[in-house]
C-alpha cells in the first residue's frame, strides 16, 4: 500500500500518512524502526505494510516492503 508523508517527530520517530483515499493513518515508533530509513519529511511517498489496522512497515516508495 502507498501513502504519503503527513507528519513525521524526530524525537518519537512516528507520525501519520495520508493514504491514496485520503484517509490518515498514524504509525507507531515500531513501524519506522522496522525499516532503514533514519527521516521521514512532510509530502514524500511511502510504501506501507498494515496489519489490522495498524501500519507495521513504512519505507521509501523506492524501497520494497519485506
Amino acid at each position: 500500500m502507498q501513502g504519503t508523508v503527513r507528519s513525521f517527530d524526530t524525537g518519537t520517530r512516528s507520525g501519520t500518512v495520508f493514504l491514496d483515499d485520503g484517509t490518515v493513518l498514524a504509525f507507531p515508533t515500531r513501524a519506522f524502526d522496522a525499516g532503514p530509513l533514519r527521516l521521514l519529511r512532510t509530502g514524500q511517498r511511502v510504501n506501507i505494510a498494515v496489519t489490522d489496522g495498524e501500519i507495521t512497515y513504512i519505507t521509501l516508495s523506492t524501497f520494497p516492503l519485506p
